[in-house]
């Protein structure tokens, strides 16, 4: 028998496979990457092409006419999962499009594999929903329903953060009490767990797992944060209508810094809307911008922007995000300390969330020997800072950060065949 572990990621996915007699692997699943961007393009020019992952991010900027979808796993637990997209001139279901890009990386799993895939450990966050458990379990059921329309039968779902805990458990050479913090790009997942070398044969872990908390809070949500403060305003945002006196507002702003709804700004209405707008702005200059993003299509182009700004700001003090794209020799100034202004109020969440999940297991912060982060978003200073300060006695680990959680998925996954 052989079975996969799928991580499928807001921003980054990838799928592994395990088969008798052979360890787990992660499947290259584009050039020879173990890891893709969740991204797919619907090729306008030869009707009918979709490309997937770094392809489908090249072919939007290089300007082939077409639609560029991000941030999938977004719309997993919101209405928006209702929501339709125009493709190729029919309305097409989000959820839909969730399944081609399923479907795509079970394709490569099988052409890595040689035979078909059946079975699949799914990774999915502690919380899809925040405070509401019926709209959590419809998330997952949507996600179940997208995995068997893909051809999976026997599906089995696991908390991320268990699965990088899976992983990481891997490395230790003694018994541990470890935090897990998955910071991934649309949620933030936490579990804390015993693990050790001692425990890693036992088929029945869950003894070992105290409690599991996740907050609907990512790197996504840093996007449009960073989006807002350091861009938005070039475009207008904070100006003011002439006649009416008013603020320009904000909608627009916000529809276009959220990774999920960039594409519901390209409509015909739209375009006429901030034409008005425009008449009446008392700086036409910045939203003369705003303008031309929605008209030329250039709102993930700005979002890639952002995200390559708010990498830099982990590093760095100081970032520019770069958009000649939109006007030569544009740029906005992004520094670290406005940047954790801008998402204070999330990294205070993710504080409660993770001293939640330590509440949750009846245990003392100071008890925690360690506490272990993963996800791309984990390595922004200020969410470092946040989840630190929730078992400040802790040590801090790291491990592979986007690949954490496919590894552990794909062991785990080793259950399924008997291994």
């Amino acid at each position: 028998m052989i079975a996969c572990g799928l991580d499928f990621g807001t921003s980054n996915s990838a799928i592994g496979i395990v088969r008798d007699g052979l360890p787990p692997a992660l499947v290259p699943v584009e050039a020879g990457d173990t890891l893709m961007p969740s991204a797919v393009f619907f090729d306008d020019e030869t009707k009918g092409r979709v490309l997937f992952g770094n392809e489908a991010i090249a072919a939007y900027v290089g300007q082939t006419e077409g639609r560029l979808m991000r941030a999938l796993k977004t719309i997993l637990g919101s209405s928006l999962i209702h929501e339709t997209t125009s493709l190729g001139g029919r309305k097409v279901p989000l959820a839909e499009v969730v399944g081609i890009f399923v479907r795509h990386l079970k394709r490569q799993a099988e052409a890595f594999a040689g035979q078909e895939i059946t079975a699949v450990v799914h990774g999915r966050p502690v919380r899809f929903v925040d405070g509401d458990d019926q709209a959590d379990a419809r998330a997952q059921a949507t996600l179940e329903a997208i995995a068997r329309e893909a051809g999976f039968r026997d599906i089995a779902f696991v908390y991320e953060p268990i699965a990088a805990a899976h992983h990481y458990e891997q490395t230790v050479q003694a018994e541990e009490l470890v935090l897990i913090a998955d910071i991934g790009g649309g949620t933030s997942d936490f579990s804390l767990i015993r693990i050790g070398p001692a425990r890693r044969g036992r088929a029945d872990r869950s003894d070992d797992i105290l409690a599991s908390a996740g907050v609907r809070v990512g790197g996504t949500d840093f996007d449009t944060a960073l989006s807002l403060a350091a861009v938005m305003p070039l475009l207008g945002l904070g100006t003011r209508l002439a006649e009416k006196d008013l603020p320009m507002p904000r909608a627009p702003y916000h529809e276009l810094a959220t990774w999920a709804t960039i594409n519901f700004a390209y409509t015909h209405r739209n375009e006429r809307d901030l034409a008005r707008l425009l008449a009446d702005a008392a700086e036409p200059q910045k939203v003369r911008r705003l303008v031309e993003v929605v008209r030329r299509r250039l709102g993930h182009r700005m979002a890639f922007a952002v995200e390559d700004a708010k990498i830099g700001l982990s590093v760095a003090e100081e970032a520019a995000v770069a958009l000649g794209f939109l006007e030569h020799g544009l740029a906005a100034a992004a520094r670290r300390g406005d940047f954790e202004q801008a998402i204070a109020h999330h990294a205070e969440r993710l504080q409660a969330a993770a001293r939640d999940c330590i509440a949750m297991a009846g245990v003392e912060g100071a008890s925690i020997d360690t506490v272990f982060l993963t996800g791309g978003s984990s390595r922004v200073p200020a969410v470092r800072a946040a989840i630190t300060r929730a078992a400040p006695s802790a040590r801090l680990a790291s491990g592979s950060d986007l690949l954490s959680v496919a590894l552990g998925l794909t062991q785990m996954a080793g259950h399924l065949t008997g291994r």
